[in-house]
């Protein structure tokens, strides 16, 4: 990132972990130097109306590079992050080739020195994320991963996952896991219900998702591991994680806006746009999930932002690839679907995600003197109609057009640097 100048962010109202308060911020090489009333600097960003909150955190980006360039980039997609307050992502591993080794980490640490958001790399579990034999996550930890998942495909052999668990124990990292059963779910390319019989088309039983849920709660127990799991989509997985929360488990969870916000009755029309694995479920579903976000089951709202070219997209619906984007729609359906109290929406999406990514010393601590300064301000009240471009991605496959929402970003702030102003991308 290019060197910051000072700047004051003035007029906003302050949220992060110490609570609620008026106050303007003062940004200067790359650090918070001020927080108070009434505080000057040659720059202004106005924050009237608006929340300053440290910047959002996603542990769940797909930015498709190496190997896929023509969906996304590290630099498109982190300039989707700027643009819906991210400061900091963390980069999927299932690219081409694959994350599983220490040489692809660093060329996706190289690629990403001049993203628009710092941009954390994960690490596969298992090597080239086929299930067969563990990853050198011990080669990959020392450049600084922290979470390891093979994510697009669920750890299927048991024994091989008791072992990345015991694995990654020593190593002090956390395992993330896409939870799929594939005897259950291969084939399948929605929810099996209501839908999917009228539809004709073949289904996944929410049982693909909870068995292995069941099973790697039972391994952390078995282990003394911690297990982050990913896209919740059904009650079952989330009542089986307040359990293993209550029963004093290393166990995370998060879920994605579509898996709030949608239903599989979006599938209606056959249209790929809503595609998605996990599959969208039943409105019963996403109303667990929702109350797992309110009462804390839930820990972070995360994307799963995952871009598609246009060609690849507009398949038949049983051979188009699932995904959705969202990094730019995060914050407005958090705002206008989950009635939360603003703090508790900040909590979700910053610093939440930024302790189970382990980035919590950059991201999502408190704005004060001397704290590095990765800073969102954005306007709780703004409505807005999302539209069909995909905004700063190279993909649009985007499953909300049409949608009036509230909630938007005006400005982004990325280790010192003003990234967003009014809500425009400065590179």
């Amino acid at each position: 990132m290019s060197d910051p100048v000072e700047f004051v962010i003035r007029g906003g109202r302050i949220v992060d972990t110490d609570g609620e308060r008026s106050g303007d911020v003062v940004v200067s090489d790359g650090r918070i130097v001020a927080v108070g009333p009434d505080l000057r600097a040659d720059r202004v960003l106005d924050a009237g109306g608006c929340v300053v909150a440290p910047g959002f955190v996603d542990l769940h980006t797909h930015l498709r590079q190496p190997g896929k360039e023509e969906a996304e980039t590290i630099e498109t997609g982190s300039r989707a992050a700027a643009l819906g307050g991210f400061t900091c992502v963390v980069a999927m591993p299932n690219t081409t080739p694959a994350i599983d080794s220490a040489a692809v980490v660093r060329e996706v640490q190289h690629l990403a020195a001049t993203a628009l958001c710092e941009v954390v790399v994960s690490g596969a579990i298992t090597v080239g994320r086929a299930g067969e034999a563990l990853s050198p996550m011990a080669e990959m930890a020392q450049l600084g991963v922290r979470i390891f998942t093979d994510d697009g495909t669920g750890v299927q052999d048991d024994r091989l996952m008791r072992r990345a668990f015991e694995y990654a124990s020593g190593l002090g990292v956390t395992l993330a896991q896409h939870c799929e059963v594939t005897s259950l779910s291969e084939g399948t390319c929605m929810h099996e219900g209501e839908w999917s019989a009228r539809l004709g088309l073949p289904g996944q039983p929410s049982e693909a998702e909870e068995l292995m849920v069941m099973r790697d709660i039972a391994l952390a127990r078995l282990t003394g591991g911690r297990i982050h799991f990913q896209h919740l989509s059904s009650a079952g997985s989330v009542a089986m994680v307040a359990a293993a929360k209550a029963g004093g488990l290393a166990v995370t969870a998060e879920a994605t806006p579509h898996h709030f916000t949608l239903t599989d009755a979006a599938c209606a029309g056959y249209d790929p746009v809503f595609k998605v694995h996990p599959p969208l479920r039943s409105s019963g579903d996403r109303d667990a999930v929702r109350e797992g976000l309110r009462d804390g089951t839930i820990d972070a709202i995360a994307t799963d932002h995952a871009p598609h070219p246009i060609h690849e997209k507009e398949r038949p619906f049983d051979e188009a690839p699932p995904g959705m984007l969202g990094l730019e729609y995060a914050l407005a359906l958090a705002i206008t679907e989950l009635n939360l109290d603003v703090a508790d929406l900040v909590a979700l999406l910053s610093s939440r995600p930024a302790a189970i990514a382990g980035v919590g010393a950059r991201h999502g601590g408190p704005i004060v003197e001397g704290a590095p300064a990765n800073l969102v301000v954005f306007d709780p009240d703004a409505t807005w109609t999302i539209d069909a471009s995909g905004g700063a991605s190279r993909s649009s496959n985007v499953p909300y057009v049409g949608r009036t929402v509230r909630g938007r970003v005006r400005h982004t702030v990325a280790g010192g640097e003003a990234v967003v102003i009014d809500g425009n991308a400065q590179r």
